[in-house]
């Protein structure tokens, strides 16, 4: 416990320092308010418009936990299939490896113009760029089980759906949480990405991506910064909200679990 609150401190401390820096540096330097705003003129507008600025994180937040929660399930089933038959692995995961490399933004206006403007749209882009990670790490965990055990487990009779749920899935988690915590960290890019293309169904109603546009053309950078800030905040909530998850289910049985750390 003292080290993590060591660890927290630092950072705060670390943060502190930066924040004071940029201070002194718009103070010194005379820089426009709409070039770079001083932290003390995006903390206010943090507070006067606060309740726009948690309506956009709301709206944002729902589509990246949408779309993340449709990439466990869908990386998962796949991931399942792909350790069952070699054959379709061999055929389909490199496929699988494409979702990652095909640039968001070049797929999020089809989206827009096969399923239309939206949540629905924005969640169907974060969920496309955060699958490929899960079924990625996932299906190697799947795939690396002792050959020793494997063969245990066939000595003693076991079937096909023992093997697979009763080892190789358990034996599969901590990849399984590498994936859930890499796709965590994107899926909030997936979703304001999906937002500048998909924007929202409602005229003067959108998440965090539709108030960057709105903010970026009336030039309103104090209030950009303040969208920036909610950005990062949601990831970090995102990210640490896994890394709980994880180790509440491994931290008795894994080791990097049990002691904090992380491959």
């Amino acid at each position: 416990m003292k080290r993590h609150l060591v660890t927290g401190l630092n950072a705060l401390a670390v943060f502190a320092v930066l924040v004071g820096l940029w201070q002194v540096l718009v103070w010194s330097l005379n820089v426009p308010p709409y070039m770079l705003p001083a932290p003390l003129q995006v903390a206010e507008t943090i507070s006067a418009r606060f309740t726009a600025l948690a309506g956009s994180l709301l709206i944002t937040a729902e589509a990246a936990g949408g779309g993340l929660a449709m990439s466990i399930v869908a990386g998962v089933a796949i991931a399942l299939v792909f350790a069952q038959s070699p054959w379709l692995r061999r055929m389909l995961y490199p496929y699988t490896i494409l979702l990652q490399t095909v640039p968001i933004i070049a797929v999020a206006p089809l989206i827009l113009m096969w399923i239309g403007s939206g949540t629905w749209a924005v969640t169907v882009v974060a969920f496309i760029i955060c699958l490929a990670p899960i079924i990625a790490n996932t299906t190697q965990g799947l795939i690396s089980v002792d050959r020793n055990l494997v063969d245990l487990f066939l000595m003693h009779k076991a079937s096909g759906a023992q093997l697979l749920f009763k080892l190789r899935l358990p034996h599969a988690m901590p990849n399984l949480f590498v994936g859930i915590r890499i796709s965590a960290e994107i899926s909030v890019i997936g979703a304001i990405t999906g937002e500048l293309f998909a924007g929202s169904s409602r005229v003067g109603q959108g998440g965090l991506g539709y108030s960057i546009l709105y903010a970026s053309s009336q030039l309103q950078t104090a209030y950009l910064f303040a969208l920036v800030i909610a950005a990062t905040v949601l990831g970090f909530s995102f990210f640490f909200l896994v890394m709980f998850v994880e180790w509440y289910f491994l931290h008795n049985w894994y080791e990097s679990a049990r002691t904090g750390k992380t491959e």
